[in-house]
């Protein structure tokens, strides 16, 4: 795009030129000065992956014009873009100012050469400001928008990370507990083995289905499911040797407060099972008149403060993201897990 717009400059100078012929002391435009002006487009191919030597390339046919006797109204325009091209292809000092001595050592190539250069003094000041000030803008706003597309990577991988975490935690914990009682009792009661090992096959084909569903919900078009199936997941925490306590009412929320109310159960029932071997774990889910109150204890005693780890962080996001309330600590009946929900999602 650059190069069509010199190009446009170019041709419409060499268009101004025809009109208005040159006056003494300097020649009229022939086919030498066209050629020139041809070159001061050429120089121009490459200004972003070979900023400063394109700039020197322009300097020089600005001095060879002046030598030849031409106006600077045709190849001028080059030294400009050449510029404002160094200016917004680098950002730090030493290498700008590399360039305006580049520059520099033009312009004296061209005032030494030029037949009338003071009359072209105040063209010249104004078109440096011009292009350093233009260049510097264009450097700014591309430096910002890549630190913008960088900042948006990260949240997106951090998005990313926390899905899987949430999704896949809860599900592999159990399998690995599952695969270690069915280890444990294979020789003394291989059925309940067995029926281990199956419920840890279940397990792994319900996380790839969870996989899927996280794919699906990092698409823009896509929607995952509202909750939890509870009874499912009693069923397997109790395969695992553990009791989960369900009372469950009907609930309403929005998408997005379903959705992080169910990571919020899935991975507080995934810490219960992580940090304690026995206790019930009770989950209980009502309608209250600040929103939707789901609590998640797990029985025990000597439960210390909680560490923030990637587990609590993310519930505590999630909930607070929808605008609601979320605690999690030690209890008098262990460790509870509380959070509040809205039963619409913040404007």
């Amino acid at each position: 795009m650059r190069i069509w717009s010199s190009a446009g400059l170019v041709a419409l100078s060499v268009a101004a030129s025809l009109v208005i012929r040159s006056e003494p002391p300097y020649r009229e435009l022939d086919a030498l000065g066209v050629v020139l002006g041809v070159l001061s487009v050429l120089v121009l191919l490459r200004p972003r992956t070979a900023p400063v030597g394109t700039l020197a390339a322009a300097c020089a046919v600005l001095a060879v014009n002046a030598a030849a006797g031409y106006a600077a109204t045709i190849v001028h325009w080059s030294v400009w873009i050449a510029l404002c091209a160094c200016f917004s292809s680098y950002g730090d000092r030493r290498r700008r100012l590399a360039c305006v001595l580049v520059f520099l050592f033009g312009l004296f190539g061209y005032i030494a050469l030029d037949r009338d250069p003071l009359e072209t003094v105040p063209g010249i000041v104004m078109g440096f400001l011009i292009a350093t000030v233009g260049g510097d803008a264009v450097h700014s706003r591309r430096a910002y928008n890549a630190a913008a597309e960088a900042r948006l990577l990260l949240e997106e991988r951090t998005r990313l990370a926390r899905e899987l975490h949430d999704a896949l935690g809860h599900a592999v914990n159990v399998m690995v507990m599952q695969a270690a009682v069915g280890r444990r009792v294979f020789a003394d009661d291989p059925e309940f083995a067995r029926e281990a090992l199956g419920h840890v096959e279940t397990l792994g084909r319900g996380a790839l289905q969870e996989l899927d569903q996280v794919i699906q919900a990092l698409s823009p078009d896509d929607e995952m499911p509202l909750m939890t199936d509870l009874p499912a997941l009693a069923e397997r925490v109790r395969a695992a040797g553990r009791e989960l306590a369900l009372d469950i009412a009907e609930v309403e929320l929005s998408p997005g407060g379903s959705r992080a109310l169910n990571r919020i159960v899935q991975e507080a029932v995934t810490n219960a099972l992580r940090h304690t071997d026995t206790g019930v774990i009770r989950v209980s889910l009502e309608q209250a008149a600040d929103g939707v109150r789901l609590e998640v204890g797990n029985e025990g005693s000597g439960f210390a403060p909680p560490v923030p780890g990637r587990g609590l962080s993310n519930m505590r996001r999630r909930v607070l993201a929808e605008g609601g309330e979320f605690h999690a600590g030690p209890s008098p009946d262990g460790f509870l897990v509380r959070a509040v929900l809205p039963r619409r999602a913040p404007a």
